[in-house]
């Protein structure tokens, strides 16, 4: 099987003056999880190692730069699954967790389960995950935007990955620090099963983004892979989620699809959405920001995306 890799960096409004950093992360992102496919690596650690890079990025709303909540304090989401077993990990709520993926992992590996508040940095601390002061994660950007009161139009929601492996392994990860201003304790769809991801060998992978109260009641990553199930292109299945979402509920969303044969799709109803991916039949990772939604299926297919 040929490895493929796709990240997003959330589903949101992008400044023109932002593009590039969204661009770069997304890049380095895709970079670091393909380093660990092409040497034969599994798409766990792919992913983990590809959310990571977003995490430590501050133009992403995961890790360090994530929005603050209404006490002033960062509280992290993330969730990993497995297509191969149906396994998945969860973390949510978190405080002080250099990489809530890499907690989600570790979780997932143990037994299926979401870990919330102390709980969940209590399970990191015994098993040896990095720890750092809470305000380690306070971005200067996101502490003005806090002091304010004014919510940065651009910030992006949830970041996420999936991945295929060489063995037909199939894995979604997602990332979030949930909304600017969040009541303590608030959770999003990032750490919900079905929800935030779904992964599933048979099928395929999703890793969604955007408003989690909107997304939780249409379920959106689980009626992506719906959508798989009755043989829709994932070009075709995720639009058919975020149109589904459309229709039954206001709000904003994005997903990347993955099928169990390596082939992408995405869709989304925001303005932009930073997307990058990598196969083995490219040169090089391509990236997309947004604005060419419009002709997404025929710039993907063009760039060896669509199979």
């Amino acid at each position: 099987m040929k490895p493929v890799i796709v990240v997003h960096g959330g589903a949101k409004d992008i400044a023109v003056d932002k593009m590039a950093a969204n661009q770069a992360g997304c890049l380095a992102a895709v970079e670091a999880g393909w380093q660990v496919l092409r040497q034969g690596g599994c798409a766990a650690a792919a992913v983990e190692a590809a959310i990571c890079v977003l995490e430590s990025d501050q133009t992403f709303n995961s890790g360090f730069g994530s929005t603050m909540n209404s006490d002033g304090e960062v509280e992290v989401d993330a969730a990993m699954m497995a297509g191969v077993t149906l396994a998945w990990g969860a973390v949510a709520a978190v405080q002080g967790v250099r990489h809530p993926i890499s907690v989600a992992h570790k979780i997932m590996e143990d037994k299926p389960r979401l870990l919330v508040a102390k709980s969940g940095e209590r399970f990191a601390l015994e098993h040896g995950l990095e720890l750092c002061p809470k305000e380690d994660l306070v971005s200067p950007e996101q502490y003005q935007e806090w002091k304010s009161g004014v919510e940065v139009v651009d910030r992006p929601n949830t970041v996420g990955c999936v991945a295929l492996d060489v063995n037909g392994n199939l894995v979604a990860g997602t990332s979030t620090g949930g909304t600017t201003g969040q009541p303590q304790g608030r959770v999003g769809d990032t750490a919900l099963v079905g929800c935030g991801l779904y992964a599933d060998n048979r099928l395929g992978a999703c890793s969604t983004t955007g408003d989690g109260e909107s997304i939780i009641p249409v379920v959106l990553a689980k009626t992506a892979i719906d959508g798989l199930a009755a043989g829709s292109h994932p070009q075709q299945a995720a639009q058919q989620a975020i149109d589904t979402l459309v229709e039954r509920v206001e709000g904003e969303a994005g997903c990347i699809l993955l099928d169990r044969q390596g082939r992408i799709g995405w869709a989304y109803n925001s303005s932009a959405m930073a997307i990058a991916y990598m196969t083995d039949g490219l040169p090089a990772p391509v990236v997309f920001t947004g604005q060419e939604q419009p002709q997404s299926t025929a710039a993907i297919a063009s760039s060896g995306g669509l199979h």
